[in-house]
């Protein structure tokens, strides 16, 4: 497949999913979220530092992930979106997750304030949980399309595990893939727990 298929087939099934996910009712949203959480907290295990995300919109999960988290005593860093001038994404940034102090920002995200770390405090996090749209059973990971994460978990320590959290039915048996994707190690969902890929 060239790259430009690749590109092509992401891009439809990402709005595919996209369009199922707004269609799942609320108290479904609900109760994944709720499982979600609760798997999270026991993936993280001993992890002192945790790089996670604010969920947003009908993405599956949602804030109670990161009180989970944070109850356990572990330090969460959210990540925080910025371009270069010319609107390339660069490597995200990371805060300090405190929930009453998550601001609104680009793409409808909620983010820390400053101050914020560099990209490469990815380096300290024992765990790292990724937004993902679908990933499939080798890891491969179909994000929003921008090239943020790629771009960001290069840095990462090679062992950390990188879960992505989807729906049961967005772990796929393959995605259309390239290069620069970097792969998943897990993935979690809220009918199946925790799923090795790879």
């Amino acid at each position: 497949m060239t790259d430009d298929a690749v590109v092509a087939a992401k891009s439809a099934l990402r709005a595919r999913l996209l369009a199922d996910r707004r269609a799942v009712p609320p108290d479904v949203h609900d109760a994944e979220a709720a499982a979600l959480a609760e798997h999270l907290e026991r993936v993280a295990g001993e992890a002192t530092t945790i790089c996670a995300y604010v969920p947003v919109g009908s993405e599956p999960g949602s804030t109670a992930m990161l009180a989970g988290l944070a109850r356990r005593g572990a330090r969460v860093l959210l990540p925080v979106v910025r371009t270069e001038n010319d609107g390339t994404p660069m490597a995200l940034l990371w805060g300090e997750y405190r929930p009453e102090n998550l601001t609104t920002a680009r793409f409808g995200l909620l983010e820390p304030p400053e101050p914020w770390l560099a990209a490469d405090a990815l380096t300290e996090a024992d765990l790292i949980v990724v937004p993902a749209v679908a990933v499939d059973r080798r890891g491969a990971r179909l994000g929003r399309g921008a090239g943020f994460y790629d771009r960001s978990l290069q840095l990462r320590r090679p062992q950390i595990p990188l879960v992505a959290v989807v729906r049961d039915a967005e772990l796929l048996d393959e995605l259309p893939a390239e290069a620069h994707d970097v792969p998943m190690t897990h993935a979690v969902t809220p009918g199946l727990g925790l799923v090795a890929l790879g």
